[in-house]
């Protein structure tokens, strides 16, 4: 009885002490909060960053010269890109689907756009899902951004402008605000 008594305290104490260790996502957010914003060596702009394709073709190389391997071909102008590294004029990009590599610099644009990630994505009068629908993109859709707020964002896709939730496109970090 004694011995069961002292296993049945032993697994609370672990229960407990589980529970009150982070998991790696309460960490890892816990450590960007924490530390500086990272910024390029080159640009001194900060990293990661969104860009998006000047060109309507961008060959993405293994590493940081001409003489690198193309790895991947991006064929989509104006689609939002993730800067991760810079080294000399060569940028370390990514997709919204983690593939990517080295791009020249004169490939991309500052220039601010953003990927429809749910169907059908209404498109409001103001940043508020209250207010008039004015428009509805599809999904997988690109479209220009013009400003952000906290948990929305200025969109233009088509012709049409609206406010679209950043809860539902990619492009832009939750929080982030420019205009």
């Amino acid at each position: 009885m004694r011995n069961a008594l002292i296993g049945f305290v032993s697994l609370c104490l672990c229960a407990l002490a589980l529970a009150a260790t982070p998991t790696f996502a309460q960490t890892e957010e816990a450590s960007r909060e924490a530390a500086p914003q990272r910024v390029g060596v080159v640009t001194g702009f900060p990293i990661p960053r969104y860009v998006s394709m000047r060109a309507s073709e961008g060959n993405a190389r293994r590493g940081p010269s001409r003489s690198h391997r193309i790895d991947w071909v991006f064929t989509r102008r104006n689609m939002p890109m993730m800067i991760v590294a810079e080294h000399g004029h060569w940028r370390r990009v990514v997709d919204r689907d983690g593939a990517g590599g080295w791009m020249h610099y004169s490939l991309l644009s500052g220039e601010r756009t953003a990927i429809v990630e749910i169907d059908m994505l209404p498109l409001y009068s103001r940043p508020d899902l209250t207010s008039t629908i004015r428009a509805h993109a599809e999904l997988g859709v690109t479209g220009r951004l013009d400003e952000c707020r906290p948990d929305w964002c200025l969109m233009e896709v088509g012709g049409y402008w609206g406010w679209v939730q950043t809860s539902a496109i990619w492009g832009v970090d939750p929080g982030e605000t420019f205009d």
